[in-house]
């Protein structure tokens, strides 16, 4: 990708106005990426002073944190694992690896851990997050192979993490729905787990490309265009190749993959690329559900709490996942406007 895409001046009518408060409060704490910072140390330390939620977190049954084997000859993984309230509905669940978003540089398992327990609630899951390793000192593939591990460790585990073995689920936003796609393509490469369906939340799916929406989206928003140019290049490193198929799954052979929830947003730089990945899937012969927010924007799922868009597709991703049980059906319809 060069760098010389331009930029267009937003249209801030096109995001909902209940949004926009939250877009000025994200834009305003979170590190300007690509910008005025450059430094990801420093990245990370402004995003650590960033103030706390104020609120206290979903409730859950219980929250564990544990570290589990990396891939051969990496350090081992820090992962949080969240099980749901005991209830009438006690069986087996559904098992959900979930990789957060964050640029593959930045964030972890603490600043998705109300995404995460939202998630647990709402579909009855086990929702397993992984503390990959981060870019540039982890540089790719290293987060995808520490996804994989997690993935194998999960299925490994399933019956330890009170799951049913058919309904392991692979979920992620942003860098962490890049890791998502790649590993769900890394288990029918290598010949498993099997993965009863990928959950992709406003996905990165190709470093390689220049979509329109980097264009229309590329300010204003939130994530801008600069910071993904940043990310990839922090992920990728000067010798990397974005059309890898592991880095850019738009870019792979998609056939023989699992069934595919997308979420995307209208107002996000990363809109076209998960856009294409959805049809793309589609055309491979994957079942997909599309859920395409038109006015929402990046990263909008972890205000479910505030925005009634972010509840119904919070809802809608947990329901992909509890439809994964055997013989069992989901909430109902809860997807946005496919346009």
């Amino acid at each position: 990708m060069t760098d010389d895409t331009r930029v267009r001046t937003p249209e801030p009518d096109r995001l909902d106005p209940a949004a926009r408060p939250f877009v000025d409060l994200l834009t305003a704490v979170f590190p300007d990426v690509g910008g005025a910072v450059t430094d990801p140390v420093e990245a990370r330390r402004i995003l650590a002073a960033a103030p706390a939620h104020p609120a206290e977190p979903p409730a859950v049954g219980e929250v564990t944190d544990r570290t589990i084997p990396g891939p051969a000859g990496a350090p081992p993984i820090p992962v949080r694992i969240y099980r749901p309230e005991a209830g009438a509905d006690a069986g087996p669940r559904p098992t959900v690896v979930f990789l957060h978003g964050g640029g593959w540089v930045l964030c972890g398992i603490d600043t998705h851990d109300r995404t995460c327990r939202s998630l647990c609630r709402e579909s009855g899951a086990v929702v397993v997050s992984v503390d990959y390793r981060l870019a540039p000192e982890a540089r790719f593939p290293a987060p995808v192979e520490d996804a994989y591990a997690a993935v194998c460790w999960a299925a490994e585990h399933v019956g330890e993490l009170g799951g049913e073995p058919a309904a392991l689920v692979v979920a992620g936003d942003s860098a962490g729905g890049n890791l998502a796609a790649a590993t769900a393509l890394l288990a029918r490469d290598r010949g498993g787990p099997a993965l009863a369906g990928q959950v992709l939340i406003y996905p990165a799916t190709d470093l390689a490309g220049q979509p329109e929406s980097y264009r229309t989206n590329g300010s204003g928003y939130y994530l801008t265009t600069a910071a993904m140019r940043w990310f990839r290049d922090q992920y990728l490193g000067p010798d990397g190749d974005p059309a890898d198929p592991l880095a850019s799954p738009l870019r792979a052979d998609l056939t023989g993959l699992p069934p595919a929830h997308v979420i995307t947003a209208g107002c996000d730089p990363l809109h076209d690329e998960g856009r294409a990945f959805a049809a793309a899937l589609r055309a491979a012969g994957t079942p997909v559900t599309e859920d395409c927010r038109p006015a929402m924007f990046h990263g909008f799922l972890a205000m479910s709490e505030y925005l009634d868009e972010a509840r119904q597709a919070l809802r809608g991703a947990a329901d992909a996942m509890a439809a994964t049980l055997p013989d069992r059906k989901n909430h109902g319809d809860h997807g946005g406007s496919a346009g």
